[in-house]
C-alpha cells in the first residue's frame, strides 16, 4: 500500500456488496445482542452455541469498519472537506445524545463511542497511509499500556453486565476509553481501518479477491497465534485472558481478528454482489443496509421490549436465542423493503441526514 494518499476510486454507483455487509453486519449484531440478553451466552456447547460465540466482537468490528468505508469514500478529492468536516461532527453530537439515550435502555449501547470515533476521525481523513497505519498501531499499544497499569474490571459486576459509575465522570471516560463494550482504545482503529480500505479500488475484482485472501489468512493466524500463547499460558487464568481473541479485553490479537474477519466479509459480499443480484437477493437485502441505524434502534426497542413482554429475558437456550434473533432480523429485512418504497433512507438516518446538513 502506497505512503502518500492516493485518490478514492471514482464511484460511479453505490457499491451494492457495501450494502450486503451492512446488513450482515446488523443480522450479526442482532445474534450477539439477543444471545447476551436472552441470557443464552452461559452454554459454549454446541454448533449454535458457537457459531453466535464467533460473531461476538466480530459483527460490531465490521459495523465500524463499514463506517470507517463510508466515511472515507465521502472524503473526495475536489469536494468541501470543510463541509464534510462539518457534517461529520454534527451526525457524531447526534450520535453521541440518541447513544446516551439508547443507553438508559441497552448497556451495551454502540452508538455514543461511534460519535468520540467520528468526532477523532476529522482529523485522520486527509492524512497519508502511513499516519493511519500507525494510528492503528498507536491506539493498541495504548491499549495494552493501559492494560497493564489499571483496573481493567473497574466499574464492572461481570455476573450481571451492569457498569457501576459509569454515569460518573471518572466512570464515563474509563467506560468510553478503556473498559467499555466498545472504547476508543484499541476500537478507533477499526474506523481507521475502514478509511484506509475506502483508499482501495473496491469495484475492482482483483481488491475483492485479496481482500478475501488477505482477510482469510489474517483471520488463521491470529487464531493459530492466540491458540498456541493459550496452550503456553493455560496454568495462568489472567495471561490467559489477554491471549485470546475475545473482545472482552480487546487486545492486539482480537483487533487483527477482527480487521481480518472484516476484510473477510467485505471481499466476500463485494465479489458476490453480482451473483447475489442475478438471484435477486442484492434487492432484498441491500435496503436493510442503508438503514442500519434505524433496525439498530430497532432491534433494542421493538425487538428487546418484545422478548420481556414475552417473558424471554434471561435463562434462554442458544438455539431459542438464535431463532428469536433470526426471525427478528427476517421481519426487519421485509421492513426496510417496504420502507424503501417511499425513502432510500431509514427514519432515523433520514433525520440524522437533515440534522447535519
Amino acid at each position: 500500500m502506497r505512503d502518500d494518499r492516493p485518490a478514492p476510486a471514482p464511484v460511479p454507483v453505490r457499491l451494492d456488496g457495501l450494502d450486503v455487509a451492512r446488513c450482515v453486519a446488523f443480522v450479526g449484531m442482532v445474534i450477539v445482542n439477543f444471545r447476551i440478553a436472552m441470557g443464552a451466552g452461559e452454554d459454549g456447547s454446541g454448533i449454535i452455541a458457537m457459531l453466535a460465540g464467533a460473531l461476538e466482537g466480530r459483527a460490531a468490528a465490521l459495523f465500524v469498519v463499514l463506517a470507517g468505508i463510508g466515511l472515507g469514500l465521502a472524503t473526495k478529492p475536489g469536494l468541501d472537506h470543510h463541509r464534510t468536516v462539518l457534517t461529520t461532527v454534527r451526525r457524531a453530537l447526534f450520535l453521541m445524545i440518541v447513544g446516551l439515550l439508547n443507553t438508559l435502555i441497552f448497556d451495551a449501547d454502540i452508538l455514543h463511542y461511534y460519535a468520540v470515533y467520528f468526532l477523532l476521525a476529522v482529523f485522520c481523513l486527509n492524512v497519508p497511509n502511513r499516519i493511519l497505519i500507525g494510528l492503528i498501531l498507536l491506539v493498541n499499544v495504548v491499549f495494552v499500556a493501559l492494560l497493564l497499569t489499571l483496573n481493567y474490571d473497574a466499574g464492572w459486576d461481570w455476573k450481571t453486565y451492569v457498569y457501576a459509575d459509569f454515569w460518573s465522570s471518572t466512570g464515563f471516560v474509563r467506560n468510553l476509553f478503556f473498559n467499555g463494550w466498545h472504547p476508543v482504545f484499541p476500537w478507533f482503529g477499526f474506523l481507521l481501518f475502514g478509511i484506509l480500505l475506502s483508499r482501495l479500488r473496491l469495484s475492482d475484482p482483483g481488491t475483492q479477491v485479496r481482500l478475501i485472501i488477505v482477510g482469510a489468512t489474517g483471520l488463521i493466524l491470529a487464531e493459530a497465534v492466540s491458540a498456541g500463547l493459550q496452550a503456553l499460558v493455560a496454568s495462568d487464568p489472567e495471561l490467559l485472558e489477554v491471549v485470546t481473541t475475545a473482545p472482552v479485553p480487546p487486545t492486539p490479537l482480537y483487533s487483527i481478528a477482527g480487521m481480518s474477519a472484516a476484510a473477510l466479509v467485505l471481499g466476500l459480499c463485494l465479489r458476490g454482489a453480482g451473483v447475489l443480484g442475478w438471484l435477486g437477493l442484492v434487492a432484498v437485502l441491500a435496503p436493510a443496509g442503508r438503514q442500519t441505524l434505524t433496525l439498530y434502534i430497532a432491534h433494542i426497542l421493538i425487538g428487546m421490549g418484545t422478548l420481556e413482554a414475552l417473558g424471554l429475558l434471561g435463562g434462554q437456550s442458544p438455539p431459542v436465542a438464535m431463532l428469536a434473533a433470526l426471525v427478528f432480523c427476517a421481519l426487519s429485512i421485509v421492513y426496510a423493503l417496504a420502507w424503501s418504497r417511499v425513502a432510500r433512507h431509514g427514519p432515523v438516518e433520514l433525520v440524522m441526514r437533515r440534522l447535519a446538513r
